[in-house]
């Protein structure tokens, strides 16, 4: 299943609902809205900084990890971004395959 790291930022609306449930009542709604859409969380971290929130996601594919992103997007709470990861074997398969390439003006 691939993997996603998602980074997030809470709006003042967003915030004002994190301190009304806490951090466990919000990891309990990204569970449920990823469990939604046939995925799992890995883990979730809050932190401070340009990011308030951290999660590994496994989605089943693409379009229900932007499924997921938009409905969140859509409430104007938070903002983030989903960056899909890659395995070392991913990347050790992608190390073999021959690609066909001409740098500019060779």
């Amino acid at each position: 299943m691939p993997k996603y790291l998602v980074q997030a930022s809470y709006t003042a609306e967003g915030t004002k609902g994190l301190l009304a449930e806490g951090g466990s009542g919000r990891k309990e709604a990204v569970e449920q809205e990823v469990r939604s859409c046939g995925g799992t969380l890995e883990w979730m971290y809050f932190a401070f900084g340009d990011d308030d929130l951290y999660c590994v996601i496994d989605m089943p594919d693409d379009v229900s990890m932007v499924a997921t992103s938009m409905t969140v997007r859509a409430t104007g709470a938070v903002r983030s971004r989903a960056v899909p990861l890659l395995s070392v074997a991913d990347i050790d398969a992608a190390s073999k395959k021959s690609v066909e390439f001409r740098p500019p003006g060779a």
